[in-house]
C-alpha cells in the first residue's frame, strides 16, 4: 500500500461549504488517506454538519483514521493549523479550508511528484478559482496561469526565495500546498501572534532556513470566492485587509533585512491606506483610486530614489533592485 497521507481541514464557520469540502477529499484516488479536521469554535453549526457527516459507514471504511478537534474558544488560523499539524501522524500532509475544494487527483499527483522530486518538502501547483461556488459558470481563472518564472523557477534557490519573498509576499497559490511535516516542525510550526496571516510568515521562515519551495505545474485545488470569507472583499475596496496585516509582518520579518528606501517606501504606503480607510476612502472608484495611486507613488519620495538606485550599476546583480 501507498504510504499515508493525512488531509487537515480547518474550519471556522464553515456550515454552508464544508460537507462539499469533505466530499471531494473523499472521493480521491489516492486511497490511504487519515482525516483530522479542526474547528475553531465554530458557532453556526459547523461541527455538527462534521460529525454528521463522519458518522457515515461509507465514511468510517474510507479512511485509516479520522479526527474531529474543537477548541472553547477561537484562536486564529495559525493556531488551528498547529493543533492540525499536531494531530498528523504521516510523514506528508495537506491543509485545505473548509470552504474549498480538493480536485480528485490532488493527492494522488502531489505523490508522484515527490516520488520523482525526493528532496521536494514543500510543494505547489494550480488552484482554480470560482466565485461563490464551483459550477463552471462561476469559475474565474486558473492560478498561475502559465509556469512560475520568478519565486519557483528551477534556477532559484531557497535564498533567493527568501530574498524575493522579503520584497512581498507573491505566492498567490497557497491553497495548493502540499507539505511535509518534519520540514514545518523545523522552523517551529505557525506563528500563532499572527492571527489572521499564517501562511507569509511560514515561507518567510521555511525559506530563511533553507528549505527551497517547489512547484509543478497542474491543478490540484478549488479556492472559493466569497462574502463570509475574512480577506474575500473582491472589487469593491482600493486595498484588502491584508495590506495592513501583512505590514505589521513584514516591519519584524522582512523590513530589518531590506533595503532603506524599500523601507521607507513601504511604510508611506501603509500610512496613505491607514489614512484611506480611517477616512472611509477604501472603495474602487475612479476618485479614490486616482487619489490612492497618486498619494502611494507620486508623493512617495521613497519610490524615485529606488528608481535611482535601481539603475545604478552596482546594483545590477542585487535581488532587491532586479
Amino acid at each position: 500500500m501507498k504510504g499515508l497521507v493525512t488531509i487537515a481541514v480547518a474550519t471556522y464557520h464553515s456550515a454552508p461549504f464544508i460537507e462539499e469540502t469533505l466530499e471531494s477529499i473523499y472521493n480521491q484516488t489516492y486511497i490511504n488517506l487519515a482525516l483530522i479536521i479542526s474547528d475553531d469554535c465554530s458557532k453556526d453549526g459547523t461541527v455538527l454538519i462534521i460529525n454528521k457527516w463522519i458518522a457515515q459507514e461509507k465514511v468510517k471504511n474510507r479512511f485509516q483514521s479520522i479526527e474531529v478537534i474543537t477548541v472553547s474558544k477561537n484562536t486564529g488560523v495559525s493556531a488551528n493549523c498547529n493543533r492540525c499539524i499536531a494531530a498528523v501522524s504521516s510523514d506528508w500532509f495537506k491543509f485545505i479550508a473548509g470552504d474549498d475544494i480538493l480536485l480528485p487527483n490532488c493527492i494522488e499527483d502531489n505523490m508522484n511528484f515527490i516520488k520523482e522530486n525526493p528532496e521536494a518538502k514543500i510543494i505547489f501547483s494550480q488552484v482554480k478559482l470560482y466565485q461563490d461556488g464551483f459550477e463552471e459558470k462561476n469559475f474565474i481563472k486558473t492560478t498561475p496561469f502559465v509556469y512560475p518564472n520568478n519565486l519557483m523557477a528551477a534556477s532559484l534557490s531557497a535564498k533567493d526565495q527568501y530574498q524575493l519573498l522579503l520584497l512581498s509576499d507573491r505566492i498567490h497559490y497557497t491553497p495548493s500546498v502540499f507539505m511535509n511535516k518534519q520540514a514545518i516542525l523545523k522552523v517551529g510550526g505557525y506563528d500563532e501572534s499572527n492571527r489572521l496571516v499564517e501562511d507569509y510568515p511560514m515561507w518567510l521562515k521555511l525559506t530563511g532556513s533553507g528549505e527551497r519551495l517547489c512547484y509543478f505545474h497542474k491543478i490540484t485545488v478549488g479556492y472559493r470566492i466569497h462574502a463570509k470569507a475574512a480577506n474575500n472583499v473582491g472589487n469593491q475596496v482600493l486595498f484588502k485587509p491584508s495590506v495592513l496585516n501583512n505590514y505589521i509582518i513584514r516591519k519584524t520579518m522582512c523590513h530589518p533585512f531590506l533595503p532603506w528606501e524599500i523601507v521607507q517606501s513601504e511604510k508611506h504606503r501603509y500610512w496613505v491606506s491607514r489614512f484611506f480607510q480611517s477616512m472611509g476612502w477604501n472603495h474602487n472608484t475612479q476618485l479614490y483610486t486616482i487619489l490612492y495611486l497618486f498619494a502611494c507613488d507620486y508623493l512617495n519620495p521613497f519610490h524615485y530614489l529606488y528608481a535611482i538606485k535601481k539603475r545604478m550599476p552596482s546594483n545590477q546583480n542585487t535581488i532587491f533592485y532586479k
